[in-house]
């Protein structure tokens, strides 16, 4: 009976959660806008009967949130395309220095942007590389992502090559530790990044098939 309980536990869990995010996400998106869509419908009279087990109010509840969803999708696109203009181009050229200029704002606004810029329009290998090292001791290890060579000065000062690893903690990766490891001190895994995040976010208990320790010179030259 428990082997049966868990096996179904496993199964409808992870949809249960699908489920519920999704749910999240179209009420955070709708909500603002419900209001407005339903009293349209209203006006016209339109879908004022019930349909199977649904009543007139929720027919014209989820109709609407239907309705919101496909309107914010197509403003969406249109918006992407808008932008590709020219004079939008210009206005966004301006408002970029603008922040730029704004004590405070322009030190949130600059990192942020430097980050996305780095990671999805550099064309960097960062955190795509999984290594092993040594942390908090020489004889325990983590699993880190490579973010990329750690900064010229940080090398200078220690004499060697330092590399720059992100190591996420355990079960939110979103968090963790930057540090700097010198380049022979690194262990470097022939697996995925998912797999690892995957090993980390189920605290060891998702394992990949294999987690060979490869070449570090031939993994520095890919």
């Amino acid at each position: 009976m428990k082997k049966y309980f868990i096996t179904g536990l496993i199964i409808l869990l992870p949809i249960a959660v699908t489920v519920a995010v999704i749910v999240f996400l179209v009420n955070f998106l709708t909500e603002p806008f419900l209001g407005v869509a339903s009293s349209i419908l209203k006006e016209f009279n339109l879908l004022n009967h019930s349909f199977l087990f649904l009543s007139p109010e929720q027919v014209l509840r989820y109709t609407s949130k239907f309705l919101i969803l496909i309107t914010l999708f197509g403003a969406t696109l249109l918006l992407g395309g808008i932008t590709r203009w020219f004079f939008i181009n210009t206005l966004l050229h301006i408002s970029d220095k603008i922040l730029h200029k704004i004590p405070v704002v322009n030190t949130v606004y600059k990192t942020t942007q430097e980050i996305i810029k780095t990671l999805l329009v550099s064309d960097k290998n960062s955190f795509k590389q999984v290594v092993m090292v040594a942390f908090p001791r020489p004889d325990v290890y983590v699993i880190g992502l490579v973010a990329r060579e750690a900064p010229k000065l940080c090398s200078d000062i220690t004499g060697e090559q330092m590399v720059s690893v992100l190591v996420p903690t355990t079960p939110n990766p979103t968090t963790g530790f930057l540090m700097m490891f010198k380049q022979k001190d690194l262990l470097y895994l022939d697996i995925k990044p998912e797999q690892a995040i995957k090993f980390i976010v189920s605290c060891g208990v998702i394992t990949p098939d294999s987690m060979p320790i490869i070449d570090k010179k031939q993994a520095v030259d890919s």
